[in-house]
């Protein structure tokens, strides 16, 4: 298991997502509206969790200049709502690998990003492409 350091989520990223994404919903920008909802305040956009996410694995030492690429996402959970503010980290857990014909090593990853609580906002699973140790057999 792998654990990051934290990242604060701040007024400017959640802009930066909107522009990125163009979802300008006056829950994520409008303070003033978002205080009329459930969650009271402005959220952070859904997939920018997932962006933050991966981010935060790309500054684990072990996997930084190891990781290839990543080749998907799945079973995304939305557990709780991402606020300006609120400081994430993110737990790693490694679960099934292979090394494919053409050598490539694939490493399935479970992945919580989670607040200073330790509760979680967003769950996954992950897989990514890594460079291959030049000891490890290629099968055949």
């Amino acid at each position: 298991m792998f654990t990051t350091g934290e990242r604060v989520i701040t007024e400017a990223d959640v802009i930066s997502f909107a522009e990125i994404s163009e979802d300008f919903h006056p829950i994520h920008l409008d303070p003033a509206y978002a205080a009329t909802t459930n969650y009271g305040q402005r959220i952070a956009h859904g997939p920018m969790g997932i962006a933050i996410a991966l981010g935060l694995f790309g500054t684990i030492p072990q996997f930084k200049e190891t990781t290839v690429v990543m080749t998907d996402v799945s079973q995304w959970s939305f557990r709780k709502p991402i606020f300006i503010g609120t400081a994430l980290h993110l737990v790693v857990t490694l679960g099934s690998k292979r090394i494919t014909r053409s050598g490539h090593g694939i490493v399935q990853r479970s992945l919580k990003l989670q607040d200073r609580d330790t509760l979680v906002h967003q769950e996954g699973h992950s897989a990514v492409i890594l460079v291959r140790r030049l000891s490890d057999p290629v099968p055949s």
